[in-house]
């Protein structure tokens, strides 16, 4: 019975951070990891071993630099300040209560707020936005591909060890 809640609690762990990954106020990769190392450790590391973890670790830590480096450097192309960027997070966290829309657009809209709020003219705001904006969505899909990457490594240790 006991083995069965912690394998329920480390799938929820992963779930939860697969969620996280698109919602802000979540630590969507740091959940997934200890989703797969609590998995790994309910099998004493037996099929999932201590080089596996360690990937998974190194994966988990790519994924959140990558996080916080595709936004600045989308918003430094642009010639953004750092109050587009803050202003991105701002608006990524007012939009989950909009929905898709709201996470798709809150970004876009808080980077033109940040930059306007520094001073800059309407079309640099725009401009920094935006790219703001895309740094973002890129950063996004990259660290999906790294959380998905991060279970297949797991299921791919467990299964075929």
């Amino acid at each position: 019975m006991e083995i069965a809640l912690l394998w329920i609690l480390a799938a929820l762990l992963v779930l939860v951070g697969l969620l996280g990954m698109v919602l802000p106020a979540l630590p969507g990769t740091p959940l997934i990891f200890l989703g797969l190392l609590t998995a790994a450790w309910i099998d004493d590391f037996t099929r999932v071993g201590g080089l596996t973890v360690g990937l998974l670790g190194a994966l988990a830590a790519l994924a959140w630099l990558v996080d916080y480096v595709a936004a600045s450097l989308g918003a430094k192309r642009a010639g953004a300040s750092a109050l587009a960027v803050v202003g991105a997070v701002v608006g990524t966290v007012v939009g989950i209560f909009f929905g898709l829309v709201g996470l798709l657009l809150g970004p876009l809209l808080g980077a033109v707020a940040g930059e306007l709020l520094s001073g800059r003219d309407h079309r640099q705001a725009a401009r920094a936005g935006l790219a703001t904006w895309v740094g973002m969505v890129f950063g996004l899909a990259a660290k999906l591909a790294l959380g998905f990457t991060m279970i297949g490594v797991f299921a791919t240790a467990y299964f075929v060890n």
